[in-house]
């Protein structure tokens, strides 16, 4: 059943997209179709119509995004290969997700890469972001920016302040190697399930938990089901905004310089919002109820060291990771 309601959306989707990823004959305008998995009211859904506002300003109405959130077109994988096959413009995904696609993004994927924020956007938007943001364009991938995903923790329905507390609980993950990993390493039991379905699952009991940043648990309404929130916060995946290559290169240079620097800007504007979502969330968790729990990092950093050792096995991958670490800030 499931199998065929993937194919199901995944044929309308490129139907409708296939009709209309540019301009009419009637119109001058290029409208280019984004599609992802949030929800209307998240931080970065609003970066996104920010960005479209902006791109339809530069090119004096010439451009435009027509954006379907909170999966209308499928899941973040989905996107993805709508993407490669043209039939979709532009989407944003976890790097998590798209570590399946481009390996050199599962170095997101590892427990306490980076030090603290100013690290992080240091990094990303650096010289190794522009890097990684290209790395997926053997795949037709092409990454525009990334956007500030904030600090994963873990949600459960009992009090988890310990690794030890998490031993044989379902976990859900993103579709992550690297992420099941850690949560093995951890001592759950990683369970990968569409973000959209989620709900129902913590619902049913098919997991215990979960992993994710404060706005999402928030937006997506799972702290009605979960009422721990434990602030360990073992990962930052960035999020990434991507177009497709078939696209990219359909446009003129100066068509593509609006869609970068629109792009750019919507970063800047997320990043803003970004913390007002952090703090908004937290207070409407704790009035619904929810425990926030701030365990001890340690004993959580010490179970996945490991993963470094396996990870600097590969040799570019350890050049990566000592280039990612030796990023200093002010």
């Amino acid at each position: 059943m499931k199998s065929l309601k993937h194919v199901f959306v995944f044929t309308l989707a490129t139907v409708l997209l296939l009709s209309n990823y540019s301009c009419t004959e009637a119109s001058d305008t290029r409208v280019i179709k984004l599609a992802h998995g949030l929800d209307v009211t998240h931080p970065v859904h609003k970066a996104m119509v920010f960005m479209g506002e902006r791109l339809k300003e530069k090119s004096a109405g010439k451009m435009s995004l027509d954006i379907y959130p909170s999966q209308q077109l499928g899941s973040e994988r989905e996107c993805l290969e709508l993407l490669q096959i043209g039939s979709l413009g532009m989407t944003k995904v976890s790097t998590g997700v798209l570590e399946n696609f481009a390996p050199q993004l599962k170095v997101f994927g590892l427990p306490f890469l980076f030090r603290d924020a100013e690290h992080r956007f240091a990094v990303l938007e650096g010289e190794i972001g522009e890097k990684l943001l290209s790395s997926s364009i053997p795949q037709r991938l092409k990454g525009l920016t990334f956007y500030d995903a904030g600090s994963r923790s873990f949600y459960t329905k009992e009090p988890v302040e310990t690794p030890e507390d998490l031993e044989g609980l379902k976990l859900r993950v993103m579709e992550s190697q690297t992420a099941m990993n850690m949560v093995k390493n951890l001592g759950g039991s990683p369970t990968p399930i569409a973000w959209g379905e989620l709900y129902t699952a913590l619902q049913q009991g098919v997991v215990d938990g979960a992993e994710n940043n404060l706005p999402s648990f928030y937006l997506s309404h799972h702290y009605e089901v979960c009422k721990y929130f434990v602030v360990d916060e073992h990962t930052a995946l960035p999020d990434e905004l991507l177009i497709s290559t078939l696209i990219w290169n359909d446009l003129s240079e100066e068509e593509q310089k609006w869609v970068k620097e629109a792009a750019d800007e919507s970063l800047e504007f997320e990043k803003k919002i970004w913390h007002e979502a952090e703090m908004e969330a937290l207070a409407e968790i704790q009035k619904a109820g929810v425990e926030v729990i701030t365990p001890d990092k340690e004993p959580f950093r010490n179970r996945v060291k490991s993963m470094y050792e396996q990870f600097s096995e590969d040799p570019d991958m350890k050049e990566l990771i000592e280039a990612i670490q030796a990023v200093k800030t002010n």
